[in-house]
């Protein structure tokens, strides 16, 4: 016997066996109890908990039920741990200061912001919040995997449908064995945003998507001070946060200050804190301190730290940042489980993982109600069969002797299969009414449209992601809120535009798609009718076709033929002097073959009170909200829709009220109230805004501002200012009143500005001539007149390009240029 179980030994090195043990171990702690997946966020505890307590039906709208009950029935089915890690775990879930959308509706004690213990499990009670039930949305329509617990007499799901994107949303954190996580949570409608935006463009950068996703957004509020390591973060899964809580100062009694303390760092425990506070006040460390109290209720966190007289506030905070938890580093560390593996993921891979997840379940989702309606409807059409021939159903029912025998006698007779014979079987006879008739007839029409609806869906991935975006839009409008946490730039973390100081300059684009920015200062003013100065030097079939004048700060919006939108700041533009003829556009902007750009509109902020409007080469005009463009996109977008025989040929932007001007190329203006162009959205083709005769064509289009006059200018470098009131208002779309004659002397209308005497002028001709003239040396005139020389033309040369500059004023938007 002794020499069997001799036989039996296998000589093992033990350090071989405890590393392979070890191994084992700790992936089995990585993978079942430290880790998030990256795909529902949750770990395998939060998982089991949420999952059973959807089985015992506890949701949102049910009554809560005793914690005692679920902590019992999660370690009954699915997780083998003990009972304190279970509700550990479930209170967690309830705590509104460390969730950002708490998962778990409880009642009763579950502890404090202050660290206080929740109550015993046997006292608390819970339930599925709203916003929880979302994770568990369709897992009943064979959307996710299932498998055995640990003894296999039940299953559990291995992920959750997860119907936002929880993992980001809520945040993880977990220590595993030699490696651990620290997810933070972020607002779940910029969340959403940002994944919206890479469906819609996969390969969106990382700026792009921090326009909408700043940064995490945690419970507690406060701030985070400095951008550098939300970037890090976000680019490599690490990355450091400085905390910062929300403070001000209030004036007290006899003269003095108190420093106010409303919201605290993530995870910082509030009665240690204030201990803390008071520790370093009573040796010294910290002085000017006179009492501190917590006066807290449940309108809100107040902390009162009431200083001495003639303290400075700003000097006592700057030493509680310093040294206390006021302001505390937050390690983030993007680690999840990724295809059951740990992995450091960056957030746009965080974000295409929920993309696929959804992707998935969207997939199987409509597979399973298809399969379903299939089946249905194959009943259906049984019972439609039935119902045509009752009296020869009913023969062969009445005629055999068993069930079995009617069965076969059905099947044979009509062409059944066994579901549609069992149906008709067990047909009741209320079915025979005309009414249940024209109900089994409207329900086959509903499940045939149904059936092909579904079909579609599962054939064009396009829809499928169609249908992630709509329903992630649903839940942002039920569930999204304001961000918490503030943002705020750090001393010494600047971004390049604080680098570049703010100040105004010429930015001039030629036909050949030169663009470049200039100093204003280089073009010195000179009297009307001057010869002007040498400016770029062109080839001979290129010409200055666009000059405008920005501040280095503006965004810069590009509006092509082809009505889409383009956007750069101005400081991104290459910086030159007169002569030089700058960069090609197409370095910069990402246009298509035969697009150029015929409009630009500087802009400060993208306000939903401002608008855009578009006028067309033949006449037709658009207004849209500025606030549809708050995203730029270096892939440009489309702005409106264009004619086959039309091009785009101004933009300018204004409010809801202000009257504007359309100039056209034989000298005819028509004069329009702005209401009488109503807001459309993007990417619609307008309506009329000009009566054009024979060949005559849009130049120019003008917003009128106070006290202007409007400024015709011609080709040969004549031009005249006349009042605005001298242009009777029409409607819409008619033909207007003569502008300026276009005499052999004059040649056609190339531009229309509306100018006050304030302003200046930057004229450039065909062959690189430019000129500064100030407005108020140009006298005002009659409308039906030929008008003044305004610059002086060799032979042969023409006028190509005209831009207003406001002297001592902030760029006006719509000063743009689209000559």
């Amino acid at each position: 016997m002794q020499e069997m179980n001799r036989q039996n030994i296998i000589p093992v090195n033990i350090e071989d066996e405890m590393q392979a043990s070890y191994i084992d171990y700790s992936m089995s702690v990585i993978v079942m109890r430290a880790l998030p997946d990256v795909r529902d966020g949750l770990k395998p505890v939060h998982r089991r908990i949420i999952y059973a307590m959807h089985d015992e039906g506890l949701t949102h709208g049910k009554s809560h039920s005793k914690c005692a009950g679920v902590v019992g029935e999660v370690l009954k089915k699915y997780h083998t741990h003990g009972d304190g890690a279970v509700y550990d775990a479930l209170v967690r879930m309830a705590q509104e200061w460390n969730l950002r959308y708490p998962l778990i509706d409880g009642q009763g004690n579950f502890g404090s912001v202050d660290g206080d213990s929740p109550a015993a499990y046997r006292y608390t009670e819970c339930r599925l919040s709203a916003i929880a039930e979302l994770l568990l949305q369709d897992i009943d329509r064979n959307t996710v995997d299932y498998t055995a617990n640990y003894d296999g007499r039940f299953e559990e799901p291995v992920v959750l449908p997860a119907a936002f994107p929880n993992l980001l949303v809520n945040g993880s954190a977990g220590i595993a064995v030699g490696m651990a996580t620290n997810i933070p949570p972020h607002n779940l409608g910029e969340v959403i945003d940002a994944i919206c935006m890479m469906i819609r463009d996969p390969d969106i950068a990382l700026n792009e998507l921090m326009k909408v996703l700043p940064g995490p957004d945690f419970p507690t509020g406060g701030f985070i001070y400095g951008r550098q390591g939300i970037r890090e973060a976000y680019e490599t899964g690490r990355g450091r946060l400085q905390l910062r809580a929300r403070v001000r100062t209030e004036e007290f009694r006899n003269g003095r200050e108190a420093i106010i303390v409303t919201e605290i760092p993530y995870q910082v425990n509030k009665a240690n804190l204030i201990v803390d506070i008071a520790q370093l006040v009573r040796d010294k460390k910290i002085q000017g301190i006179s009492d501190i109290r917590d006066e807290s209720d449940q309108n809100g966190m107040r902390i009162v730290i009431e200083l001495r007289k003639g303290e400075v506030p700003q000097v006592i905070i700057n030493n509680l940042y310093k040294m206390t938890q006021l302001q505390v580093t937050f390690g983030v560390i993007l680690l999840a489980l990724d295809g059951g593996r740990p992995r450091y993921l960056s957030l746009k891979r965080i974000l295409q993982c929920y993309i696929n997840h959804r992707r998935e379940v969207v997939v199987r989702r409509t597979r399973f109600d298809l399969d379903k309606a299939r089946k249905r409807i194959h009943i259906v059409e049984g019972l439609l069969k039935a119902v045509e021939n009752i009296d020869s159903v009913i023969k062969i029912i009445r005629g055999s002797e068993t069930v079995q025998a009617a069965r076969d006698g059905l099947k044979s007779g009509f062409d059944l299969t066994d579901e549609q014979t069992q149906a008709i079987l067990d047909m009741p006879l209320r079915r025979l009414t005309g009414l249940e008739i024209e109900k089994l007839m409207h329900e086959r029409k509903e499940l045939v449209a149904l059936i092909e609806s579904l079909a579609g869906i599962l054939a064009d991935p396009g829809k499928v992601l169609n249908l992630i975006t709509d329903e992630l839009q649903e839940v942002k409008a039920r569930f999204g809120d304001s961000r918490l946490t503030e943002i705020v730039n750090a001393e010494g973390d600047l971004s390049i535009e604080d680098l570049i100081a703010e100040e105004r300059m010429v930015i001039t684009i030629t036909h050949s798609g030169y663009i470049k920015r200039t100093g204003t200062a280089l073009y010195r003013s000179q009297r009307r009718g001057g010869k002007g100065s040498r400016g770029i030097n062109l080839k001979e079939e290129d010409w200055v076709e666009h000059v405008f004048v920005g501040t280095t700060h503006n965004y810069l919006m590009f509006f092509s033929n082809f009505g889409r939108a383009y956007w750069l700041k101005v400081y991104e533009l290459p910086e030159g002097g007169r002569t030089t003829r700058g960069r090609p556009i197409v370095n910069l902007l990402q246009l298509e073959a035969g697009e150029k750009i015929e409009s630009i509109v500087p802009v400060k902020e993208f306000q939903e009170d401002l608008y855009l409007v578009f006028c067309t080469k033949m006449g037709r005009v658009v207004r849209n909200s500025l606030n549809l463009y708050s995203n730029p996109r270096r892939t440009g977008i489309k702005a409106i829709k264009i004619a086959d025989n039309d091009e785009l040929i101004s933009v300018r932007q204004t409010d809801l009220h202000q009257e504007l001007i359309i100039a056209t190329r034989n000298g005819m203006g028509v004069r329009f109230k702005g209401p009488d162009v109503r807001p459309m959205g993007r990417f619609v083709g307008g309506v009329r805004g000009v009566n054009l005769s024979g060949d005559d064509q849009v130049v120019g289009m003008i917003v009128l501002r106070p006290d202007t006059t409007v400024l015709t200018i011609c080709e040969n470098g004549y031009g005249k200012r006349t009042r605005a009131d001298e242009y009777r208002i029409v409607r819409r779309g008619a033909k207007g009143v003569i502008n300026i004659r276009t005499s052999e002397r004059n040649g056609k209308v190339m531009s229309v500005l509306d100018v006050v005497d304030s302003d200046e002028l930057i004229m450039i001709s065909e062959n690189g001539v430019t000129i500064r003239s100030s407005v108020s040396e140009m006298r005002t005139i009659s409308r039906a007149t030929q008008g003044v020389r305004l610059i002086n033309l060799s032979t042969g040369d023409r006028l190509t390009s005209v831009a207003r500059i406001e002297e001592d004023k902030d760029v006006d938007s719509n000063g743009s240029a689209d000559d």
